[in-house]
């Protein structure tokens, strides 16, 4: 059998063993531009390409008040912005908040906050820009739905932490507000396009270094019914969910697999618990895992020596049986990250993850 990118993705998802090992690249823009110009490659789409990339990704546009984008700005390290959720954010990428408009509010206060309209991204584009693969990849959509981010920028960490115990029902109502916005734009995308897209990729992150940024009994009180609701969604549609998540939270993904989640990206090995031997012993057979290969020692503070010898480790522990894909560990290659390093993680994929 001759597979496709899309055949070998999905059967790594079914648990079964396809000609390869499945690859991934996740890289900001500023890499992603860097490894263009060393490899002298026209596109992104030709990097993944040369990369070996089995995965593509679609978005919708944002079409909602100006000055709300969720995007715009990511890239302009000196821009001051407003998320659709009302946070104001400065700095590259994601910024940080420079205030948590309900870090103080009252009930009524929530309910009466300015909360986005699902309507404001446009999934018209998405079926189009699709078809331009032919079928040949395993195609990621829907929204990224980062629910438990916008609740720390809303509230603020400090009193997320305490209004879990003193003001559950605030914490319960801006969690349904901000997965409703959520729920709802991939909704819309699934409605238009869900035929044409194999994942509904999501984030979240609830791992530290040392472990989860919560306890198994608060996250399941508060954060597992709304991931719950989004994994569900995407089964409607006939969707694989996968969601990406650094950090160390080993003990939290017994729960995840109990509602039915299908795959983890970005699995951070440096992080407490996390060693790819253990995670394929406890949950080989029941999740599939993206990523393994260490963006911060090996990726970026390595050599390629180092980056070969890691990846054949990785590879020879979470191959057999499928339900693997080889990507590094942080989704977004920074542009720190040594382009050899990266090539030399590719290059050993190639050359060592035949079935």
């Amino acid at each position: 059998m001759t597979f496709t990118s899309r055949d070998r993705v999905m059967a790594a998802f079914a648990f079964e063993e396809p000609d390869h090992v499945p690859c991934w690249l996740g890289a900001s823009p500023e890499f992603r531009t860097l490894a263009r110009e060393h490899l002298g490659l026209a596109d992104d789409e030709s990097l993944s390409v040369h990369l070996g990339d089995d995965f593509r990704r679609v978005f919708a546009q944002y079409k909602g008040p100006e000055g709300s984008s969720p995007t715009e700005y990511l890239e302009n390290p000196d821009a001051t912005y407003r998320t659709p959720f009302g946070i104001e954010r400065h700095g590259y990428g994601y910024g940080q908040p420079l205030r948590h408009p309900l870090e103080r509010a009252t009930l009524q206060e929530v309910h009466d906050y300015p909360w986005p309209d699902p309507a404001w991204m446009d999934a018209s584009n998405i079926r189009e820009e699709v078809s331009q693969w032919d079928g040949q990849y395993a195609i990621l959509g829907g929204d990224w739905s980062p629910y438990f981010h916008d609740l720390i920028d809303l509230l603020g960490m400090e009193a997320f932490f305490f209004m879990m115990y003193d003001e559950p029902e605030v914490v319960d109502t801006i969690l349904k507000y901000v997965v409703d916005y959520y729920a709802g734009v991939s909704q819309s995308i699934f409605d238009r396009a869900a035929d044409v897209i194999d994942v509904f990729f999501i984030g979240n992150d609830f791992g530290g270094q040392t472990g989860p940024l919560m306890g198994e009994k608060l996250f399941r009180r508060f954060m597992l019914p709304h991931l719950r609701r989004l994994v569900d969604l995407g089964h409607d549609y006939g969707l694989k969910v996968m969601m990406h998540c650094c950090g160390g939270f080993a003990p939290l993904i017994p729960l995840m697999i109990e509602i039915g989640l299908d795959g983890l990206q970005a699995l951070q090995p440096s992080a407490r618990d996390m060693e790819p031997s253990k995670l394929k012993e406890e949950f080989g057979d029941r999740i599939l895992m993206n990523g393994c290969i260490d963006t911060q020692h090996v990726l970026i503070a390595g050599t390629p020596g180092l980056a070969r010898e890691k990846t054949r480790q990785v590879m020879d522990i979470m191959k057999p049986g499928g339900g693997y894909v080889c990507s590094p560990s942080h989704d977004y290659l920074l542009p720190e990250t040594p382009i050899e390093n990266v090539l030399a993680l590719y290059e050993t994929v190639r050359e060592y993850g035949s079935y």
